[in-house]
């Protein structure tokens, strides 16, 4: 993993994902490295780099206090490209420190992660007036998980702490997505019950998106599992109703529970 420093110019930049007015990531890069990630597509970077290395943002905090006082308050998503809880984050401390700025000047606050670690802010968390907190699942099973995502935390991890966050009062959702096309239609409703009983009124589904390079890294960390190769590519591009097929079934099953679910993007 290449880590380097650097220094950024501005901290905030104009979101325009649906409910965000700003992204703030404090990290470029991820040392997660999910297979799937549509990230190296957004920043027309090499998708076999992707995973590899990490620019720290070291001044981060200190642009952003600044760049809060002139902004005209928004929704600001933590973080868009990155995950602001990957691994360096314990080190560096890059969130936790946006946290303090972004609560001191009052911003409401979006964050998604695949990391537990996000725990360990609870106490700013929970000091903000308006603060949502996404976790990332994109399969209940671990084994699955290991294959496209092996440097994220296990499942088991991520459900507990949505329990923790909803425990606390900080509103919390699940974002089920990319969802693995290894789901059976007969398997959702375990999927709802499990999610269900983390105390999340909100699951946000998604499909995989095959963005450019993205098939081709499936295959290639795939290649010593053919038959789950074998079924990723048949729900991908023959089976061209399996998506809806699942998210229907998950918006029947969600009423048993009043979940509410939302597609994304």
């Amino acid at each position: 993993m290449r880590v380097k420093e650097v220094y950024c110019k501005t901290a905030l930049s104009k979101s325009f994902l649906p409910g965000l007015d700003y992204s703030l990531n404090p990290y470029r890069g991820c040392e997660h490295g999910c297979v799937y990630c549509y990230v190296p597509s957004v920043l027309h970077i090499p998708r076999d780099d992707w995973g590899k290395w990490v620019d720290v943002r070291v001044n981060i905090p200190t642009v952003l206090s600044r760049e809060l006082k002139r902004k005209p308050k928004g929704v600001v998503g933590v973080s868009t490209v990155t995950d602001p809880y990957q691994p360096l984050e314990k080190k560096h401390c890059l969130t936790r420190l946006c946290l303090e700025q972004l609560l001191k000047h009052d911003f409401p606050v979006s964050i998604q992660t695949k990391s537990n670690l996000v725990l360990r802010d609870i106490d700013l968390l929970s000091a903000f007036p308006e603060v949502e907190v996404g976790i990332t699942i994109t399969t209940l099973n671990d084994r699955e998980r290991k294959l496209l995502e092996p440097q994220t935390p296990s499942i088991e991890k991520r459900l507990e702490t949505v329990r923790r966050l909803s425990e606390e009062g900080i509103k919390t959702y699940i974002f089920y997505g990319p969802i693995y096309p290894t789901l059976e239609v007969k398997e959702v409703p375990r999927v709802v019950k499990v999610f269900s009983e983390t105390g999340v009124s909100m699951i946000m589904v998604d499909s995989l998106h095959l963005k450019k390079g993205v098939w081709e890294s499936i295959k290639k960390q795939l290649s010593l599992e053919p038959e789950t190769l074998k079924l990723f590519s048949r729900r991908l591009f023959d089976e061209k109703n399996y998506y809806s097929l699942i998210i229907s079934e998950m918006e029947k099953e969600s009423k048993r529970y009043g979940l509410m679910i939302k597609r994304a993007f």
